[in-house]
């Protein structure tokens, strides 16, 4: 069973819920819960959770609940996760905090796709689900929106250190998202008849002072350019500091910077490119396909239109010491790039991906890398010119004179890996899968 787990929230962009509110920790927990409990199983509809999990999964149910908060409880704290493991994927992940400070009931949510959320009747069970929260469990603040849009929005600092944004919290309005509640501190600070004067889809005050804004009927609109003026509109009306014009700007490049760049990468690299994107936070993810398209690798240079004589008195037994560091490094990394058995031209993209995801240049020591990472690379990648295009080993002394001659050339897979390990952008300058696929242009 696939759960939507916190690694998994950049696959594809998700609405995002903060919610932090309080609730009485003396009560008896199945009935203060109840309220949180019959919201969600009333309104969430299709992605109702049928997992919950304490330290261990089981079935959703109300028991289920009961058993997983007391198995992760403390004397100062609980925590218990949702999950929806079938399309549409949730996670929600419920704290509850003891402390006699400040008792807190806080959830992290995230419902994936954000596509879902172009309804407006699912957008309005989502408002219900959360009111209801908002009216048992007072929250000083709380907001949903897209997971990418909150990436860039600068939350939850907005540009002030860790300790000052720990300590003031959300002290005004730095953003206004797609739902917003705004607990009466914050109300106060702003005056209230102006937060119910907020030009909104959706301005409501809360029994207990809190006022619920929706700036749109459907949050996967957020983006559009109608949506971006009335959040601009909606947040100068709060701030009246703000700038109108300058907010929407912001606004607009954040649009701009999150809409969908269809891929173009260069031919040989791209089964390698198509992967980088997905490492990165969503927020950055089309920018990062556009700096790709554009990426031009330097063409292959390690290869000698003429072989270099071999210098060696035994080239067999180099050959078979070749075909040893071949296989230490298929022993080194086999468990991560389980290809490397196959030791097919896919295996390179796999190892390409690898290495770079790992920043491996960077990360692990330069002598380890110089006496052993390179050379097992160039013997491997040496050996599959021999095994896949039918090359010919033509040892050296110095082993990065080393060739393998395939049709009318001889490549240089030592000297390739050498450079390939010089850097993170190396990897990609001098990729094995671009190497492997320009000697297989020239075998014949």
């Amino acid at each position: 069973m696939s759960l939507l787990m916190l690694r998994d929230l950049d696959a594809e962009d998700s609405l995002r819920l903060s919610f932090d509110g309080a609730f009485n920790p003396q009560a008896k927990l199945t009935h203060e819960l109840a309220p949180f409990l019959e919201a969600l199983e009333e309104h969430a509809g299709d992605w109702l959770p049928d997992v919950v999990r304490g330290k261990r999964q089981r079935k959703y149910s109300r028991e289920a609940v009961w058993k997983s908060i007391e198995e992760r409880r403390s004397e100062r704290s609980a925590s218990v996760g949702f999950f929806h493991a079938a399309a549409p994927q949730m996670s929600l992940a419920l704290y509850l905090g003891f402390a006699p400070r400040r008792p807190r009931l806080n959830v992290s949510l995230n419902v994936q796709p954000l596509s879902l959320f172009a309804e407006v009747e699912r957008c309005r069970r989502f408002v219900e689900m959360v009111r209801a929260w908002a009216d048992s469990y007072p929250a000083p603040y709380a907001s949903a929106h897209s997971m990418a849009d909150d990436q860039l929005s600068g939350a939850p600092g907005f540009g002030r250190d860790d300790e000052v944004a720990n300590r003031d919290g959300f002290d005004k309005v730095y953003e206004l998202y797609w739902f917003n509640i705004f607990g009466p501190k914050l109300v106060e600070s702003v005056g209230r008849e102006r937060m119910l004067s907020t030009p909104a889809h959706l301005v409501e005050e809360l029994s207990n002072g809190a006022i619920l804004l929706v700036l749109w009927p459907t949050a996967a609109d957020f983006a559009s350019d109608e949506s971006r003026v009335a959040q601009a509109r909606a947040h100068v009306h709060l701030r009246p500091d703000l700038d109108f014009d300058t907010v929407l700007h912001t606004l607009r490049e954040r649009s701009a910077a999150l809409a969908p760049v269809e891929p173009r990468f260069h031919p040989d690299l791209a089964p390698l490119l198509s992967r980088l994107p997905d490492a990165f936070a969503i927020s950055e993810r089309q920018q990062k396909i556009a700096e790709l398209n554009a990426f031009q690798p330097p063409e292959p240079q390690e290869w000698l239109p003429v072989a270099l004589p071999s210098d060696v008195e035994n080239p067999e037994r180099v050959r078979s010491d070749y075909g040893d560091l071949s296989e230490s490094l298929v022993a080194a990394l086999h468990t991560k790039v389980p290809s490397l058995f196959d030791a097919t031209p896919e295996c390179l993209t796999d190892l390409d991906f690898y290495f770079w995801r790992e920043n491996f240049p960077e990360r692990y020591q330069r002598d380890l890398i110089d006496e052993h990472t390179a050379p097992a690379l160039g013997a491997f990648l040496g050996g599959m010119l021999v095994r896949r295009l039918g090359g010919t080993w033509v040892p050296r002394q110095k082993r990065e004179e080393s060739q393998v001659r395939v049709g009318k050339r001889v490549w240089l897979p030592f000297l390739r890996a050498h450079r390939y390990m010089e850097s993170r952008q190396a990897l990609l300058d001098y990729s094995l899968t671009q190497f492997f696929r320009e000697a297989e242009r020239h075998r014949s």
